[in-house]
């Protein structure tokens, strides 16, 4: 096997700055207790104005007046790593994220399908850089060698175990990721690297300091099995933001609800399916009372439902339905947060299109310009026409919504003209029968009794029409002929 460890120096601070419209403000993630408020992490502005990790909050404000703070958040991180760990599983089958704030993925299964390593280096850099993740990637024939060896360098590749021994001698303990920080303690008892902790008895290593030492040992040189935890992907998508602020317009929230599509699709793109229905939830503050518009009672959040007739995994196109979607819900509180949540991931199959398509650049395909017109105009504005058994005209069709319902054929009937006007109005002027009649006769059963004789008609101007008359009368009687519609 060959491991490639991703290490994600900043993954909190990321985690973030990712998600704000200007991660170049100073920023510093803030914890501890209210009477003693601290820095855990603070971005590249906030350092360069002399804020620093473990620095008092009331020290920081004397250094920096104005600067954004967030809660430092455990959860939120955990989620943003597993996020990152369905990420990776799109270019591997092993993924872990057994140690905190990397990632190890194994590669050399993945060889014959991206290519070799210089090339899924390349792409997994760019893709984190279009994430947002700052990061530091190794490559070792050991899952612990590929994370020491990211802390040391980056873009550091050891493809062949003869020679890894020789580059982890070289490596400080205390930069060895030795277990329960026993690479300061033996830095202080002058064992400087791994090639002179190697060299002492392992009796005595054991019985001094325990045998997990000897056991990471062993197993970051490749002399024993690591048994790893794997991760799984889940079956569904669950992803929020946390605003930091009060919000009230449709046009501050695009920028969260861009980030969380994103999210989605590639979350997607992992699985190789699809999306049909997904829910943004805007978060409020909880409300006293018996409700607002829009909201249930006593709830403290507004759902947007996005439902599409097919499964789809385009990001412009998912953003635009979202955004039409909410530019038409009107906000009763201010939201504080945004959440998207997907649970109907059916399997995704990309439209066929010809090697060497024509199609002007500016069309849409047919699916993404039918859910735009859906989310602009309303479920029901779009639709498919399905034959119905009634022979009268104005019901011989039917609306179908969806595209999982099968239509029937339609049944042998003679032409019918492409234009049937809503209700039929007189038909005035010279007129010649080209063909008919043709007996319709039917409605009997729901009182609206139809008996009527159709002809196609040519007008003095050439125009096809088709109109009917009384049995019997060929638009010689009382009511003469009655317009039902154009051929075109």
């Amino acid at each position: 096997m060959l491991w490639a460890c991703v290490l994600l120096p900043q993954l909190a601070l990321d985690a973030v700055l990712r998600r704000r419209p200007d991660p170049r403000a100073p920023l510093a993630l803030v914890d501890g207790p209210a009477q003693l408020r601290t820095l855990h992490a603070v971005n590249a502005a906030a350092a360069a104005a002399g804020l620093a990790p473990g620095m008092r909050l009331v020290a920081a404000h004397a250094l920096l007046r104005d600067f954004a703070m967030v809660e430092y958040d455990e959860a939120s991180v955990a989620r943003v790593h597993r996020f990152l760990a369905a990420w990776a599983y799109r270019h591997s089958s092993l993924v872990s994220m057994q140690w905190p704030g990397c990632l190890l993925l194994e590669v050399r299964g993945s060889f014959s399908l991206l290519g070799p390593w210089p090339r899924i280096e390349a792409r997994l850099r760019g893709e984190l850089d279009a994430l947002g993740f700052r990061h530091r990637i190794a490559l070792a024939p050991t899952p612990r060698a590929a994370r020491v060896l990211a802390g040391l360098r980056d873009g550091l590749a050891i493809p062949h175990a003869a020679t890894l021994a020789t580059q982890l001698d070289q490596v400080p303990v205390r930069r060895a990721c030795l277990p329960d920080g026993l690479g300061t303690r033996l830095q202080r008892m002058g064992i400087t690297d791994l090639r002179t902790l190697r060299a002492l008895p392992r009796d005595a290593l054991r019985r001094r300091f325990g045998l997990p030492l000897l056991e990471h040992l062993d197993r970051m040189y490749g002399q024993a099995d690591d048994p790893l935890e794997y991760y799984q992907p889940p079956d569904h998508f669950d992803a929020r933001v946390e605003l930091g602020y009060e919000v009230e317009s449709h046009t501050a929230l695009l920028f969260p609800l861009r980030r969380l599509v994103g999210d989605l699709c590639t979350f997607l793109s992992i699985r190789d399916g699809g999306v049909q229905r997904f829910v943004l939830r805007l978060e409020h503050e909880r409300m006293q009372g018996p409700g607002h518009a829009g909201m249930g009672a006593g709830s403290a959040h507004t759902d947007v439902e996005v439902g599409l007739l097919a499964a789809e995994r385009e990001q412009a196109m998912l953003f635009e339905l979202a955004r039409s979607r909410l530019e038409r819900v009107q906000i009763p509180a201010p939201v504080v947060a945004m959440r998207l949540l997907a649970r109907q991931l059916p399997p995704f199959v990309p439209a066929s299109r010809d090697l060497f398509d024509t199609r002007n650049q500016q069309q849409l395909p047919w699916p993404q310009l039918r859910e735009r017109l859906r989310a602009r105009l309303g479920d029901e504005a779009v639709y498919r026409l399905a034959p119905g058994g009634d022979p009268r005209p104005e019901r011989a069709w039917r609306r179908v919504q969806g595209d999982e319902s099968k239509i029937a054929t339609a049944p042998s009937r003679p032409p019918r003209p492409g234009w049937l006007l809503p209700q039929p109005v007189p038909l005035r002027g010279a007129t010649r029968i080209l063909s008919g009649p043709e007996r319709l006769e039917s409605g009997w059963w729901d009182d609206a009794d139809a008996r009527r004789d159709y002809y196609v008609l040519e007008t003095a101007q050439g125009q096809q029409a088709w109109a009917f008359a009384p049995p019997g009368e060929q638009g010689s009687g009382q009511g003469g002929w009655m317009l039902h519609g154009w051929f075109g």
